[in-house]
């Protein structure tokens, strides 16, 4: 008799990420890929890390082998708390919850706050990650009005009567993924006084904040109001994403909360990641390696500006960013880009459409391209085929029937 496993309900909610199922494709040789949200691996501190690992196995094995404090390493924790004071955060070490991956944060979240049909605010469009991570504990998502700043403080104000009993408001203020987007100064104030109107607490996700090209953003939304905002970090995109290292930071009566949620899911972040990381920035190697990453995106930032402007054809719109990693296009009327993917693909690049970024009515014709992991000379070849496929495409639609 064969074994029938009953899954939970929640389980029938899981799907696989468009951006990872993209990825497999551009493993092809040829493929030039501007689509996952990855890093460039030019940037990652080789041997720092080398040196980091021989001084930590040297000085202190027996402590980052061992099992270790759920909260975090200590110093780790400090090390984040004086971090965020310059964003203008002004918190405890022991409101720093060291993560798996910012990833995992956004989990706990969802594990701590969602509960089956209760609503979640998210920006239109907003981050994959985040709905795929809330998606398993049943909310309801709620799409808040946005443009190119982010959300508009006034959406705010309709969800007393759109979504009652809100959650939380999901937000990427700095550099936004999928857009590029960062809310400025006064957009900043005005969602929180409309979220503190509106009794909605935020959820602030800040991966991208540490790649700015010209001018730092504004201060956090957590600053403004910081007993109503869980902030989640990262050390993904500044040092090496394979580590797994983010961290979270909450107010003082939901931390336990979240812990108990990080204890049960794999009771403590790798002790030995978080030795070493704090052994390469604990004197200062940030302010000297972060620059170096903005110098290189801001290049192929650049490229890819002069090279939309040059080859995309007219009807298509896009912002050039200020920071991040990523370009977001909207494609004239008609376009479809999950359909024009395949002969994107076919022609030799990549790109990441843009409907799965949307918790509700997803906009068809938008897509994102990356700029961080190619080269200048490769996004410029990158670009010029996009723009031929589109114009191939549109002939084609012009064209008459026979």
């Amino acid at each position: 008799m064969s074994t029938v496993w009953t899954q939970a309900r929640r389980a029938a909610r899981m799907n696989p990420s468009i951006i990872r199922e993209i990825l497999k494709v551009t493993e092809k040789p040829g493929i030039l890929s501007m689509a996952g949200g990855l890093p460039s691996a030019d940037t990652f501190p080789v041997e720092a890390l080398k040196a980091a690992c021989d001084a930590v196995l040297t000085h202190n094995a027996k402590e980052s082998l061992q099992y270790a404090a759920s909260e975090g390493f200590a110093p780790l924790r400090e090390w984040v708390a004086a971090r965020v004071a310059q964003l203008g955060m002004k918190i405890d070490p022991d409101q720093v919850l060291i993560t798996s991956g910012s990833q995992q944060g956004l989990d706990l979240v969802g594990k701590v706050l969602c509960d089956q049909g209760a609503p979640v605010a998210v920006e239109t469009p907003t981050y994959l990650g985040a709905l795929q991570a809330f998606t398993p504990y049943e909310p309801i998502f709620t799409s808040l009005e946005s443009d190119h700043e982010g959300v508009r403080p006034e959406a705010f104000g309709r969800l007393a009567h759109d979504a009652p009993g809100t959650r939380f408001a999901y937000l990427l203020p700095n550099y936004q993924n999928p857009t590029g987007r960062v809310m400025s100064q006064e957009r900043r104030q005005a969602v929180v006084t409309a979220a503190k109107a509106a009794g909605v607490p935020i959820v602030e996700d800040n991966p991208y904040g540490d790649l700015w090209f010209d001018q730092a953003p504004p201060p956090a939304l957590a600053s403004l109001w910081p007993e109503g905002t869980i902030y989640l970090g990262s050390f993904s995109k500044i040092l090496t994403p394979g580590f797994r290292l983010g961290y979270l930071i909450a107010p003082k009566e939901l931390y336990p909360k979240l812990l108990q949620a990080k204890q049960a899911a794999d009771l403590h972040t790798p002790g030995f990641n978080q030795r070493v990381v704090h052994e390469v920035i604990k004197n200062g190697f940030l302010e000297g390696h972060i620059p170096s990453i903005r110098a290189r995106y801001k290049a192929n930032r650049d490229a890819m500006a002069e090279s939309l402007q040059q080859h995309l054809p007219e009807g298509c719109e896009w912002l050039k960013p200020e920071g991040g990693m990523f370009f977001w296009i909207r494609l004239p009327e008609g376009f479809d880009a999950m359909a024009l993917l395949p002969q994107a693909v076919d022609a030799g690049i990549a790109f990441v459409p843009g409907a799965a970024f949307y918790a509700q009515s997803p906009d068809l014709r938008t897509l994102r391209l990356s700029f961080v992991t190619l080269t200048p000379e490769l996004i410029r070849d990158g670009v010029a085929i996009l723009g031929k496929v589109l114009r191939e495409v549109m002939a084609t639609a012009e064209a008459p029937a026979p």
